[in-house]
């Protein structure tokens, strides 16, 4: 990682706050509610604040990290010598990327059979999809980049298509107060994921050393707050939504 103005180096160090306190936020907040919603929901939400939990920590991981790696001398910002560690991101993607999908796939409650085969299905295309990635997020060659990006939007289309169309009939059967929100945390879901790709194409669209830097470590988080602890907030209005309805069904 490049950077070398102190301003840049403070907002990343601030966005890095804002999503720790969004983290944390989101997790007490879903692990304190579970009990409002109803049995068969309380697992998704669970995992959601879960999700938000495993984020907290690897962001405080990357903070502590970012912060290390540069230091200030006679006002200006310069390396320190310790490497700032990039990859607390993809381990924490690498767990709470499945559990995204299996959250939304719990909170729908479908058959038990489908619940199992969609949870594994997509949540190891998701895996694959974070595996393929960092080879060339860590890459500073741009055709290495580019290959293990379009190998990695391979799962990701694949995730999109089962998200449109193989959960389109289920949807069709849940409780009509929670239809909406279920198909908004779908498209939620995606239009946040869609900015991953984006960010990590950056560096290879022109936009290099400290400006590519700033760009990739806000944008990673910004996408973060919204696939994680707005999504878990979703997760839970639909699961309070869908344990309203079956009470009064």
């Amino acid at each position: 990682m490049n950077i070398n103005s102190l301003d840049q180096f403070q907002l990343t160090s601030n966005f890095f706050s804002l999503t720790i306190a969004a983290m944390g936020a989101a997790t007490a907040f879903l692990w304190l509610s579970r009990s409002q919603v109803s049995a068969p929901y309380r697992m998704a939400v669970t995992i959601s604040g879960l999700v938000t939990f495993i984020a907290l920590y690897h962001y405080f991981k990357i903070s502590i990290s970012w912060n290390e790696a540069y230091k200030i001398v006679d006002g200006a910002l310069v390396p320190s010598g310790k490497p700032f560690n990039d990859a607390y991101r993809y381990v924490d993607w690498i767990l709470t990327v499945p559990l995204l999908l299996i959250e939304l796939i719990l909170v729908m409650r479908l058959s038990h059979a489908e619940t199992i085969s969609k949870s594994l299905r997509l949540g190891t295309l998701a895996a694959i999809m974070i595996v393929l990635g960092y080879p060339g997020e860590v890459s500073s060659d741009m055709g290495t980049r580019w290959m293990w990006w379009a190998m990695a939007m391979i799962p990701f289309l694949w995730i999109v298509i089962e998200l449109f169309i193989g959960l389109k009939a289920s949807l069709d059967h849940q409780p009509a107060a929670a239809r909406g929100l279920i198909s908004n945390a779908r498209y939620l879901l995606i239009i946040s994921w869609a900015f991953y790709p984006v960010v990590f194409i950056l560096p290879m669209l022109g936009v290099d050393g400290p400006a590519a830097t700033t760009f990739v470590q806000v944008g990673y988080s910004i996408a973060d707050i919204v696939a994680k602890a707005i999504f878990g907030v979703l997760i839970f209005a639909i699961a309070l939504k869908k344990s309203e309805a079956e009470a009064t069904a």
